[in-house]
């Protein structure tokens, strides 16, 4: 059927004018498929049949309500397009509509916010239905044909979606396995254990996995051992303000910008490596996605600064803050303005 662009009636096929208002029928445009490069994460509920038999109808639909408006909040949070629900699994994708340089990372936390979210829900569970719940994670990476996002036709297809379903099928409860080059784009933000080589359905030679131990809560990327090339004059710049500072003692603020990929964070890498024999050098990141984010990199520099990681609790973390930074000088009474000297 062909749908009227001004009255919205249907009309046949072989229609070339509105049988209702006259309008000429314009066939709609063939979907827009286009390549991308996205993270697919695949999770499933195990033991869902066997607990159909121990909870009333009611009881169940409350726990598997619950739980997927715990997975579907993990995954939307980070970023990731629910792409659809299959029995007790969902997919997600990370990189549709819009891709972003950080699409790995993304699906990766998702996935350690669902089984985070999943062990709190199985608190309440059991305390008020008697019963736990158990998930397994797979997410992959790799190149895959999407339908048109302005059509909302957001199907995928590719072999790194069918990878991701097998990884969710070879976990164990409640883990979650990462695919090669999902680990590789996120090696440095997670703690993994390699696992044997997979032989899953449908591939020809075994699939390299990882286990997700856990995810890092700051920076740790490691410094650059490759040559600067072509920054010299800016790196001049920036350790000559370096000088200043430490000279001085006054604080000054640098913005660097630049279009992505022209080397912004490998310049400031190599100020790092040269600075940080006379200087404490706090990392701290602005996300680009999330709530509650405004002033996100300085809690991660204070973090880091302080040593608080996240077993620690209020008071501990409130402990150490006062251990490390114990000299500070409030210039003005309005306890606003914090100056922070080591």
């Amino acid at each position: 059927m062909i749908i009227c662009s001004n009255c919205g009636e249907e009309n046949p096929p072989k229609f070339r004018l509105c049988g209702f208002c006259g309008t000429p029928l314009a066939a709609a445009a063939p979907a827009h498929e286009v390549r991308k490069l996205v993270s697919i994460l695949f999770c499933d509920l195990k033991g869902s049949t066997a607990l159909g038999e121990t909870l009333d109808p009611e009881s169940l639909r409350e726990v598997m309500n619950r739980y997927f408006e715990v997975m579907s909040a993990a995954i939307t949070q980070h970023g990731g397009t629910i792409e659809k629900y299959i029995g007790d699994a969902v997919m997600a994708v990370f990189g549709l509509p819009r891709v972003h340089e950080d699409d790995a990372l993304r699906a990766v936390r998702a996935a350690q916010a669902m089984q985070d979210g999943l062990k709190e829900l199985n608190a309440e569970f059991m305390e008020t239905y008697g019963v736990t719940l158990a998930n397994r994670i797979g997410v992959n990476t790799g190149g895959v044909v999407a339908g048109d996002a302005t059509t909302n036709q957001r199907l995928i297809t590719g072999d790194p979606v069918n990878v991701a379903a097998r990884l969710e099928q070879a976990a164990g409860d409640t883990e979650t396995l990462i695919g090669e080059l999902t680990y590789k784009l996120v090696a440095n933000d997670v703690d993994v254990e390699a696992v044997e080589p997979l032989t899953l359905k449908g591939k020809a030679a075994p699939v390299a996995a990882y286990r997700l131990i856990g995810v890092r809560a700051t920076d740790t990327a490691s410094v650059s051992t490759w040559e600067l090339v072509g920054r010299r004059r800016e790196l001049d710049e920036l350790l000559a303000l370096l000088d200043q500072v430490t000279a001085s003692g006054a604080p000054h603020t640098v913005l660097v910008l630049g279009e992505a990929g022209v080397g912004k964070t490998r310049l400031l890498d190599e100020l790092v490596k040269d600075a940080a024999t006379d200087a404490l050098v706090l990392r701290g990141r602005c996300l680009s996605y999330g709530e509650g984010i405004t002033f996100w990199p300085i809690v991660e520099a204070l973090r880091q600064g302080a040593g608080i990681t996240d077993a620690d609790d209020a008071a501990t973390a409130s402990w150490w803050l006062l251990a490390d930074w114990s000299d500070v000088w409030i210039p003005d009474p309005d306890p606003a303005w914090l100056w922070l000297a080591s």
